[in-house]
């Protein structure tokens, strides 16, 4: 059950840090260039973003305990599938014929197991210039800030799926602006994709999922309190785009670097970025 609803106002003591303004102490470093190209009817702009960090606090990018998720592009990882989840037969680890990656496939019926990314939906839900934020209350990341998602499930449209995660974590009703953002992060095989909202009643309240829901006056976003590399990623774009006065849409692909350990959401690059 979901606990009192909490009427707005909830703010924080804790110090941001932006993607664009390192400054010595803050454990990490921006290499940033940008190529623009002028299309009709719109103008788009590609950037690569490459982000250096020490190790924080935070843990890996996983919106659920319940799943997880495996590095598509490692053939190693497929190994895991001992086997089959159709027969119960015992899978054998080769590369079928016309394909180039090693797969599970059942030494009974013959069928081939296929690794498929996860889709994680949420929203980005801001009210009188604050954004609504949620303290996580299970692991991965428990009592770490993140925005409301979780992961698509069959039968729902992204945006459905987005409006449902924000009412199971955060008791609120929103309504769908625009997609905002999508980041892809192929280690983990995860896709994530943002939806700009709004409130349609000045409430909200934790769920079950959730200790505390909170909304953050942009300078007062936890940045070294966030659960995920994806949403430290997706507040500081949209923190970017207030400040030059256009909210846009934006595209990029997160490269976890490896050997750095799980728990360091600051570990990766942020490569082909693109505004729309």
């Amino acid at each position: 059950m979901l606990k009192a609803i909490q009427i707005l106002g909830c703010s924080s003591g804790f110090i941001s840090q932006r993607l664009k303004k390192p400054h010595s102490g803050n454990g990490f470093s921006l290499i940033s260039s940008r190529t623009s190209y002028n299309s009709t009817p719109k103008s788009l702009s590609l950037r690569v973003i490459r982000m250096l960090s020490s190790p924080s606090q935070s843990n890996s990018d996983a919106p659920s305990s319940s799943s997880s998720s495996v590095a598509v592009h490692l053939a190693g990882n497929v190994r895991k599938i001992k086997f089959c989840q159709w027969c119960g037969g015992p899978a054998k680890h080769e590369i079928p014929d016309g394909e180039e990656k090693i797969r599970a496939i059942c030494t009974l019926c013959g069928k081939i197991a296929y690794q498929n990314p996860k889709m994680v939906v949420g929203c980005l839900i801001e009210h009188d210039r604050k954004i609504l934020l949620c303290k996580r209350n299970i692991e991965p990341s428990f009592g770490l800030w993140t925005l409301p998602a979780g992961y698509l499930e069959i039968g729902e449209s992204a945006a459905e799926g987005a409006i449902r995660e924000t009412w199971e974590e955060a008791g609120a009703e929103v309504e769908v602006i625009s997609p905002f953002a999508q980041l892809d992060i192929p280690l983990i095989g995860q896709t994530y994709v943002i939806f700009l909202a709004k409130l349609k009643k000045p409430q909200f309240s934790p769920g079950p999922e959730s200790s505390e829901c909170c909304l953050f006056e942009l300078d007062d976003i936890p940045f070294d309190s966030l659960a995920f590399s994806s949403i430290f990623v997706t507040l500081n774009l949209y923190i970017e785009d207030v400040k030059s006065g256009k909210v846009k849409f934006h595209y990029g692909t997160i490269n976890k670097r490896l050997g750095t350990g799980p728990s360091d959401i600051r570990a990766f690059t942020l490569d082909y970025h693109l505004q729309v």
